[in-house]
């Protein structure tokens, strides 16, 4: 039945509403944003389960498949593609790599080669708990017996939507989300997720783009429960991905109180709290605050691999109060535990405060902060809107001036377009979001990279650019240019504290001027000329 409602899958289109009215059941596992139903093939090998399994590793990974079979390579391989969609910071390898390999990480006993606690080794969790007792600003010391260890964060959400929810239950999120929790949550337990959906338009109670509201969350609720769809918990992602929003603590209160209202479990995945590179900005961890609505109903998760640029190094996190969920997770912790060596190396890294607080978060923020700088630099001389936020490694970009129609299909094209010109990007349809044309790139880059890569996106916009215009001249009746950017003034480089009506009042024409007088500047000019000519 799974198999066939996939298969079937189709519509939505450009039409956000539209996507919106189909039902849930169908709208959860939609995936029409990356390939045809009709090339779908299932395997007389595979069970329905097994071929759903295949269809989602053949839809969602096409471009990170192509990525691996043609790497860019400053020196083998210069025409190759430029990985801009997977979220790694690659940016503290010299950092890491030395730290790894210091003494203190080469030990060798026996526990460590024998079977463990499947919860984790005791001096790990225990390193765990006053590691987040230090970085969450916990009001009280967090506790060993409340942490367990899985091989990283995916485990994590298979392993909770596994023993919260039935198969055919769902959980809420609010789109647009990183979108491998969809394949983490639905191929093992076959629970689905229930939508309630942003967009960038600021109306009502939103105050700026893509912001999360009770009423959204309410309404989605609502209109699952309305077709007979059981939601058992919500998924918060702070700092979230793709956004960058770093969520108040009046916010977190209200989610969370919500949920309790609802008798909801929450999970919150706080992977990116390290990765705030801006002092303008400041993370509240749940586990920072001084009471929780429901801590039995609470269970929040962070891993390394984000934070500490070690994404090949499979470790996450769950710290719950609640020894139910707590030991049925650790009955799956079999077939997702980390290592004996791999433990004793996380605990001596998490333990070593000095270095983690003098000189690894202090090079890794700025790093983080001048890459973003780059890229937003770069995006503003091309005219482009973006959300602008401190938090992760990825900007919010929107690209719809470059959408004709304004459609997923296009945006697909878009996205096909990038990756033929050798640039990987993660385009909105893999987020869920609503509106067809916003894309994610990842800037924790080296310079090098970074620079080629945008070389790259230059080059299909301006050329995009063109064929628009040239169309619109053919056929100027039919343009629905006028309307693409409702919200462009408020998203353009408006920033996360502050408030859209106080940029200054400008508009997106004086946006526009004030781009067009830095490149009549001749210092403007200087600087490019010297940037394009170390590709020339």
């Amino acid at each position: 039945q799974a198999l066939s409602e996939i298969v079937g899958m189709g519509g939505g289109g450009g039409d956000p509403q539209g996507t919106r009215a189909r039902p849930l059941s169908k709208r959860r596992v939609d995936m029409h944003g990356f390939c045809k139903p009709s090339d779908f093939q299932r395997s007389p090998y595979l069970s329905a389960r097994g071929n759903v399994a295949n269809i989602f590793r053949g839809s969602t990974e096409e471009g990170y498949k192509a990525y691996h079979a043609d790497k860019y390579d400053e020196d083998k391989n210069p025409n190759g593609i430029i990985n801009f969609g997977t979220s790694e910071n690659k940016l503290c390898f010299d950092l890491m790599s030395k730290r790894l390999t210091q003494t203190d990480m080469n030990l060798m006993e026996p526990p460590l080669l024998q079977y463990p606690d499947w919860k984790g080794h005791m001096f790990l969790r225990e390193e765990v708990a006053r590691f987040l007792t230090y970085y969450c600003k916990a009001p009280a010391p967090l506790k060993a017996e409340n942490v367990i260890v899985l091989n990283g964060c995916g485990s994590l959400f298979s392993a909770l939507a596994t023993v919260l929810c039935d198969p055919g239950e769902a959980v809420l999120i609010a789109t647009p989300f990183y979108g491998g929790i969809t394949q983490s949550v639905f191929l093992y337990g076959n629970v689905k997720l229930v939508y309630a959906y942003l967009d960038s338009k600021i109306t009502g109670t939103s105050t700026r783009p893509f912001q999360l509201t009770v009423e959204k969350l309410e309404k989605a609720l609502q209109d699952a429960q309305a077709e007979g769809v059981t939601v058992r918990a919500l998924i918060l992602l702070n700092p979230q991905n793709p956004l960058g929003d770093i969520y108040s603590l009046s916010e977190l209160r209200d989610y969370l109180e919500f949920a309790k209202r609802h008798e909801l479990h929450v999970i919150v995945d706080e992977i990116y709290m390290l990765s705030v590179f801006d002092e303008s900005a400041t993370f509240h961890s749940v586990l920072g605050m001084d009471r929780l609505p429901d801590p039995q109903r609470t269970h929040v998760m962070w891993g390394i691999s984000k934070d500490f640029a070690v994404s090949g190094i499979r470790f996450g996190t769950l710290y719950t109060e609640n020894q139910d969920v707590a030991n049925a997770v650790a009955s799956l912790c079999y077939f997702h535990g980390v290592c004996g060596p791999v433990q004793h190396k996380v605990a001596q890294l998490l333990r070593d405060r000095e270095w983690i607080n003098q000189v690894y978060l202090r090079a890794n923020h700025a790093r983080l902060k001048a890459a973003h700088t780059y890229v937003t630099d770069e995006l503003k001389t091309l005219g482009v809107p973006f959300l602008n936020r401190n938090a992760g490694f990825f900007v919010w970009i929107d690209f719809r001036k470059y959408l004709k129609t304004g459609t997923f299909e296009e945006e697909m094209l878009l996205w096909r377009r990038f990756l033929d010109n050798k640039v990987l990007l993660s385009c909105g349809k893999a987020f869920e979001c609503s509106e067809p044309g916003w894309f994610r790139i990842i800037f924790a880059d080296k310079t090098h990279r970074l620079q080629l890569g945008m070389q790259r996106i230059r080059k299909v916009l301006e050329e995009r650019e063109q064929e628009i215009l040239a169309e619109e001249k053919e056929q100027p009746c039919q343009s629905d240019q006028d309307g693409k950017a409702d919200s462009t003034d408020e998203v353009i480089f408006v920033s996360h504290h502050q408030e859209p009506n106080c940029a200054g009042g400008s508009s997106l024409g004086d946006l526009i001027g004030l781009l067009q007088q830095q490149m009549r500047s001749s210092d403007w000019l200087q600087k490019n000329t010297e940037k394009a000519e170390q590709f020339a």
